[in-house]
């Protein structure tokens, strides 16, 4: 486990992007505005065709387009504020843990919708310091950490999110696990710094929660769901678990 490495507070409130999202569709999805015509790019020397290929998707992904006009940190923002506009996880006074945060864009959302309250980002990498967020780094598995970010929301947290992810081995079978590890250390974590009624959200890959983090979700909160937000590239086995009603010492 890595031991933490110190905590960065910036209390100034965020200020909202120069240019927000537009709200569209039946079910009022937040996506950027307008969209570039596609490029292809050519092959260089040196450069993979896969490598082109992953170039080529990112300079024509309207999401990562828009997080860079619309100044979000990443991409991943889209993805948090389409399952806040669902399940209404964001307001002024709501105090959120970011697990796994950097580069930030969850935390950047977070911070522009809570008003104030204490938003604090985790990492085991290092982040540079965003407006209105308190930047904690160190393994969400050392009960040091959990102790500092209890220290810093002043109190118990309303919601905790975690986008975490393994890095990708290529081996399905290996990623599904890694990443189903990640889940279930941050539920572990979540039951200890939530506050009774508060709420997780959390990364798991397509075929959901398994049965032990799901009994144990069940088991910890009123309601539990299973959704991939319209951000999340059609291509990638991502999906989250929204788990709201938090009941503490439930059996």
């Amino acid at each position: 486990m890595r031991r933490v490495w110190g905590v960065n507070r910036n209390n100034a409130p965020w200020t909202p992007c120069r240019r927000p999202g537009v709200t569209l569709g039946r079910r009022n999805v937040t996506r950027p505005q307008g969209r570039r015509l596609k490029q292809r790019l050519k092959k260089r020397a040196g450069r993979s065709s896969s490598s082109v290929r992953w170039l080529e998707r990112q300079v024509n992904d309207v999401w990562t387009e828009g997080a860079r006009r619309e100044g979000w940190r990443s991409r991943a923002a889209y993805k948090l504020i389409q399952l806040d506009e669902r399940f209404s996880l964001l307001g002024p006074g709501t105090r959120v843990v970011d697990l796994g945060a950097a580069p930030g864009g969850w935390s950047q959302v977070a911070a522009s919708r809570v008003a104030g309250a204490p938003v604090i980002a985790v990492d085991v990498l290092e982040m540079k310091s965003l407006s209105g967020v308190t930047i904690v780094g160190g393994d969400i598995r050392d009960r040091q950490t959990c102790d500092i970010v209890l220290e810093a929301l002043g109190g118990e947290a309303d919601l905790v999110l975690s986008d975490m992810a393994a890095p990708a081995t290529g081996h399905r079978s290996t990623d599904h696990v890694r990443t189903q590890a990640l889940a279930e250390e941050a539920h572990v974590f979540a039951t200890t710094v939530l506050a009774p009624g508060g709420c997780l959200v959390v990364k798991v890959l397509r075929g959901g929660a398994g049965n032990t983090l799901l009994a144990a979700l069940r088991r910890n909160f009123r309601t539990v769901h299973h959704v991939k937000p319209e951000a999340s590239r059609q291509q990638s086995s991502e999906i989250y678990v929204v788990a709201r009603g938090f009941r503490r010492n439930s059996r």
